[in-house]
């Protein structure tokens, strides 16, 4: 795999996509093992910069880049010169001029990591923009999927809840249909973004048709903050038309199973005594994984720039 940096799940091919897979899958075993792991990012320097609060996702790729013998800088983005006028390029003009072999950025405005990553030299993953993209959240999705099912083809998936503010759903939308998957978008129509018939995805208003016969059922968080005006008519009414409880569950497969990718509204989005039933959700699961697919794309994103470099000096 031949790449410089991650900004998208588009670009990706599908054996790309399974490549990362199969090395974080064995990631995965040597961090359940506590194996010793090779310090494939000795001697590089790792800078995260959040410009949106983060948990599992910025604390994921810290420890990400620590196993792998990284020395990792988390940049305090609230505290930056941004705040002071500063613009993203001589933000970007200042860090290049640091020398650091990989940036992390999560961003609010949509593009702007992209913007970012043709003005440095190291390589760039896209932890988050706007309502763009999530990458690796979606890699994280689908190691988690294939690990539970056995496979990442020929599911029905459906995805639920605010597809119009999320960049999961579009990263996740991309993903699995690459991996020619079926998969359904459910929610009111009012979360749900224009021209979304275009990725060839069926979209149900009805939360029991919509999840009849799934294998998978992956909520999103209602992003309240990214809501400017009447979405929905209450989060009470929200729960009871499109929050996943007991009786909404029983519609999809026997051995279906629940995703989230965090933070959750119990309550809201789905039933706490769900999302805690280990035997249908995958949600922990999902966080552990979450570790072993950024290994797993920085180990790729570094080798591949050992490699150009190279081949730049023969």
């Amino acid at each position: 795999m031949q790449t410089k940096h991650l900004l998208g799940i588009e670009p990706l091919h599908p054996h790309q996509i399974t490549e990362i897979l199969d090395l974080a899958d064995q990631y995965a075993q040597s961090n359940r093992s506590k194996a010793p792991i090779n310090d494939v990012l000795g001697g590089c320097t790792q800078i995260n910069m959040f410009f949106e609060n983060s948990t599992r996702t910025q604390a994921s790729f810290e420890i990400a880049g620590k196993r792998l013998g990284a020395d990792v800088m988390n940049m305090s983005m609230k505290a930056s010169s941004i705040n002071k006028g500063e613009t993203l390029i001589d933000t970007a003009v200042t860090l290049n001029a640091m020398h650091p072999d990989l940036l992390v950025v999560r961003h609010p405005h949509s593009g702007a990591v992209d913007l970012l990553a043709q003005k440095v030299d190291c390589a760039v993953i896209n932890a988050g923009d706007g309502r763009h993209e999530h990458p690796t959240q979606a890699l994280l999705d689908a190691l988690t999927i294939r690990r539970s099912k056995g496979r990442l083809h020929r599911l029905n998936i459906a995805i639920c809840g605010d597809i119009a503010h999320s960049r999961v759903a579009r990263s996740n939308l991309i993903l699995l249909g690459k991996m020619e998957n079926r998969i359904r978008l459910v929610g009111p129509a009012t979360l749900m973004p224009s021209g979304i018939t275009e990725f060839g995805a069926e979209v149900y208003h009805d939360m029991n048709e919509g999840l009849k016969d799934v294998d998978v059922i992956m909520m999103l968080r209602l992003q309240s903050e990214r809501m400017d005006g009447g979405f929905i008519p209450s989060e009470r009414e929200y729960y009871h038309r499109y929050g996943l409880d007991t009786a909404k569950l029983s519609n999809a497969k026997e051995g279906a199973i629940v995703m989230h990718p965090g933070p959750m509204n119990r309550g809201v989005e789905i039933d706490g005594e769900i999302a805690d039933d280990l035997s249908r959700s995958v949600i922990q699961e999902q966080v552990e994984m979450g570790v072993a697919v950024r290994m797993a794309v920085m180990n790729i994103l570094m080798r591949s720039r050992r490699e150009a470099a190279q081949e730049a000096m023969l």
